[in-house]
């Protein structure tokens, strides 16, 4: 879990740090450096909301029975596969623009006040902040229990993206961010693909779906064959692809049914947009 929840920690961090970036040199370069305060106030309530959101989860679920708590991870899992999937697919279209979109709402609530200015930063880093939870919560809980090596990786892959926040900030590092996002959106699509089958296991677990005896893998088997060299290979299946040591039928039906069509579909190459035709001017009637 923990290379899975670094590159979520680092995927999620860097594009929340790139909006603060923005945000923040819009403001300095305009000669609006009052307004960085009400602005550090939305982007601080956003931190806070998310990890707030975070803690409610654990707290919501340490309190139920067995089967409620496997369905409610079960759902929420597969909420947060869906929220990934539209983010990774956003950022890789919109991308280009997001600068010029966040500077334009920027733009229009530096005349409104500070209330607007706040409003403007709490949204773009909250959206951010609860997908990040939700995701982090669900790779978490279905973790080993008592192991920390979840939460260590989320919070290295979150240090690392602040830090390249801050050079790309400072102009300290020059970033291809499309070929960045590309691969690690390619990543991050392995690791959701993991996550939807795991939902569907939970699922099973608290006896929505039939067949949590009918086994199609059992990697724990093929890993015992090699050791100590197969137990540190199962865990690393286990943390970046959430390979469980016994795989049900429905498990691996739904994993390949999202990871095939999802990964086709990203990294299909975009089409090319047509060029739009020349209007020539029109010549005058002869006399």
């Amino acid at each position: 879990m923990l290379l899975g929840n670094f590159l979520i920690g680092l995927r999620e961090g860097l594009e929340a740090a790139l909006v603060v970036s923005i945000l923040i040199a819009y403001l300095v370069k305009s000669g609006h450096r009052r307004a960085l305060t009400p602005v550090w106030a939305g982007i601080g309530l956003a931190v806070v909301l998310a990890v707030g959101f975070g803690i409610a989860l654990s707290a919501a679920s340490s309190e139920m029975q067995f089967k409620t708590q496997e369905l409610f991870g079960g759902v929420l899992s597969i909420i947060a596969v869906g929220l990934v999937t539209w983010m990774v697919f956003w950022m890789r279209r919109t991308a280009r623009f997001m600068k010029a979109e966040l500077e334009g709402k920027l733009e229009g609530a530096v005349g409104v006040g500070p209330v607007a200015l706040a409003t403007v930063a709490f949204l773009a880093v909250g959206r951010e902040g609860l997908e990040t939870a939700l995701f982090l919560w669900t790779n978490i809980s279905n973790s080993s229990g008592g192991s920390t090596q979840p939460i260590v990786g989320a919070f290295l892959g979150l240090a690392v993206a602040v830090v390249l926040g801050y050079l790309l900030y400072r102009g300290g590092l020059k970033l291809n961010l499309k070929r960045f996002f590309t691969w690690t959106g390619a990543a991050l699509i392995v690791v959701a693909a993991g996550v939807f089958g795991y939902g569907f296991h939970d699922l099973q677990e608290a006896e929505v779906f039939p067949g949590l005896n009918a086994i199609a893998l059992e990697p724990h088997e093929f890993f015992a064959r090699f050791g100590r060299t197969g137990d540190w290979l199962q865990t690393l299946f286990q943390g970046v692809l959430n390979v469980t040591p016994q795989i049900t039928w429905l498990q691996l039906v739904m994993w390949a049914a999202y990871l095939v069509p999802v990964m086709a579909l990203f990294l299909r190459p975009a089409t090319p947009s047509r060029p739009k035709p020349i209007k020539t001017p029109e010549t005058a009637p002869s006399s």
